[in-house]
């Protein structure tokens, strides 16, 4: 049984015997778990409920998963893993293109998808924890640690918890080359399962909210073959 106060998990899939399988463990471990069996009704859900994370198909009546995190993302840095069917590494890149933050292939076992739930949560709630009052200014840059904010300029700019992690990691090693692996580390934790390419989809992300010119990249610069540094030299070529 979920506990109250617990954190609110939104699921979303059309197949409801799917819904009940993930909300049974989720709620075993605490969760509390908020089903949805389309796409319209999990924003309108989303909106008024503010879950901490949402479990979304891609296959999904009235709306895709895809637009469904596209629009999720317009308004807010909640966090998403998405469910596919397919095992599409394009199904993949392009959600976390939009922005998600994990993904998981059907079929699944709900042990893996608690698992995944765990690790993104404990990911945000460590970042947010672990330097209180933590504030980080390079550049035009300035990263709130403890608000999990971050300004270019005067201008807010919201990022997923995944693109936070990940500009955290790289600001704070600034100057430093990190590998994709330790990146991945960082960002998605070391219970993710995915590939070490993920990070530069994250990258692209990362560079189109915080670079003047993401096609020539100020900051996150790219160390051919190993990683990515954060650095404040110019760049002497495009990334």
């Amino acid at each position: 049984m979920s506990i109250p106060g617990g954190p609110k998990i939104l699921v979303v899939d059309d197949e409801a015997k799917i819904v009940d399988l993930v909300r049974a463990y989720l709620e075993k471990d605490g969760y509390r778990v908020i089903p949805a069996y389309d796409g319209k009704t999990a924003l309108e859900l989303a909106k008024r409920e503010k879950p901490a994370l949402v479990i979304l198909d891609l296959m999904l009546p009235e709306m895709s998963g895809l637009d469904v995190c596209r629009q999720l993302r317009a308004s807010s840095n909640i966090s998403v893993i998405m469910l596919t069917a397919r095992d599409d590494e394009t199904d993949k890149l392009i959600g976390l293109e939009l922005g998600a933050d994990d993904y998981i292939t059907k079929p699944f076992s709900p042990k893996e998808v608690v698992a995944r739930v765990r690790a993104v949560l404990r990911r945000v709630l460590a970042a947010g924890a672990a330097n209180p009052q933590d504030h980080l200014s390079l550049g035009d840059i300035t990263i709130d640690f403890d608000a999990r904010e971050v300004t270019v300029g005067d201008t807010p700019v919201e990022l997923t918890p995944t693109e936070f992690n990940l500009l955290g990691a790289l600001a704070r090693h600034h100057g430093r080359t990190l590998t994709r692996l330790q990146l991945l580390d960082a960002a998605m934790g070391e219970a993710f399962e995915g590939y070490e390419r993920t990070i530069d989809t994250h990258i692209k992300n990362l560079r189109r909210k915080i670079e003047k010119d993401p096609s020539s990249p100020t900051y996150i610069q790219t160390v051919y073959g190993v990683g990515y540094r954060f650095t404040l030299k110019p760049a002497n070529r495009p990334q």
